[in-house]
């Protein structure tokens, strides 16, 4: 198992360490519903170090993204971040991502923990461009500072105006006494705050620094469990759940990161079946008696027949009900369709409802 930069220090707050992509993880501190609270109240900090960074650089930079991405890169400007994925041959995802433009052909990856070498040798094989490629995911820490009072509590470590970095927007700048750190109007939990991308040799005295600057505001550190039950209140999918090498972006929701305006790894069938349509889709839904939804429950229809699985499912600490993500028949999909869940001997009535499961 690796370590990240910061596992001493999760270890001497009590924190419980789980193996998770390689690397051991802070799963929780206090408990979950307690750290999922503070996020959607105030503010929390996650050590997300463990996700991998590419950087991508040359006149053919964004050539090469273009290719092997299906948003369209050619939008970004400098200061800007867009959410994306990797398409594969089949028809499925190799991994979702988010691509920073940094400056002129200059762009970061920021890919899943548990599939860094999958995408490394993806990019690397469509890579026939002279695209110059770095693997810094060993060298960076990434800490994700979210809720609604982050902007608040972490002014005074920088001297730009966090309450001007828009979503899905960054800023490269001093941030807790050092310089050059990517500030980023990004997450994973639906209540703002910042991602914070530095050295590993930098990130402890960040963490501590962030510690102080939020100590008035109540800023505890948040394990992954938590960021779990955070990204499912919004409907995020997470990839090896809602998301793999078989299931399509337009099968999960994701038409809207998947543009036809430029070719890309598959784009002709993604194309094609864009005009048939997809026969399964990756719904939400609520339960309306008692019970938790679990990754791999059958999804049932009236008459008991399997209409499709569940990929993600919690007991929703905000929202106060299980809820789930899973694939059902087309025909299921509209909100208010009647399903049900197979929780051990029980038939579990629930209804398909629109995302995000939590509303401000």
């Amino acid at each position: 198992m690796k370590n990240t930069a910061l596992t001493h220090i999760h270890e001497s707050l009590g924190a419980k360490l789980v193996p998770f992509a390689g690397y051991n993880m802070p799963v929780q501190y206090e408990g979950v519903t307690v750290e999922h609270e503070t996020v959607r109240n105030g503010v929390g900090v996650f050590d997300v170090s463990h996700m991998g960074e590419f950087l991508l650089s040359g006149p053919n930079a964004l050539a090469l993204i273009q290719k092997v991405t299906s948003n369209d890169a050619s939008t970004l400007t400098i200061g800007r971040a867009q959410y994306s994925c990797l398409p594969n041959n089949q028809g499925g995802i190799v991994d979702d991502l988010i691509v920073y433009k940094i400056k002129e052909e200059q762009y970061l990856l920021v890919v899943n923990a548990s599939n860094i070498e999958k995408d490394w040798d993806w990019i690397s094989s469509h890579n026939d461009l002279g695209v110059e490629m770095k693997n810094i995911s060993e060298d960076y820490s990434l800490l994700a500072i979210q809720g609604p009072k982050a902007v608040e509590a972490m002014q005074s470590l920088t001297s730009i105006n966090l309450s001007e970095i828009k979503y899905y927007h960054f800023e490269v700048a001093d941030f807790a006494g050092i310089e050059n750190v990517i500030i980023s109007a990004t997450g994973y939990t639906g209540s703002g705050g910042f991602e914070i991308y530095c050295k590993n040799s930098e990130v402890e005295q960040i963490w501590k620094k962030v510690f102080e600057a939020g100590a008035s505001f109540g800023i505890k550190p948040i394990g992954l469990a938590a960021r779990d039950t955070l990204r499912l209140e919004m409907g995020f999918c997470l990839y090896g759940n809602d998301i793999n090498d078989t299931t399509s972006p337009l099968e999960a929701g994701l038409g809207w990161i998947t543009k036809f305006t430029k070719e890309f790894t598959n784009s002709e069938n993604l194309k094609k079946q864009k005009e048939e349509g997809v026969t399964k889709k990756l719904v939400g839904f609520e339960l309306l008696e008692r019970g938790i939804p679990r990754h791999d429950y059958e999804i049932l229809d009236a008459d008991g027949n399997n209409i499709g699985i569940v990929t993600s499912g919690t007991m929703a600490p905000t929202v106060g009900k299980g809820i789930g993500m899973g694939y059902v028949k087309t025909e299921f999909s509209t909100p208010d369709s009647e399903i049900y869940i197979q929780i051990r001997n029980n038939k579990v009535k629930a209804k398909v409802v629109k995302m995000p499961f939590y509303k401000k």
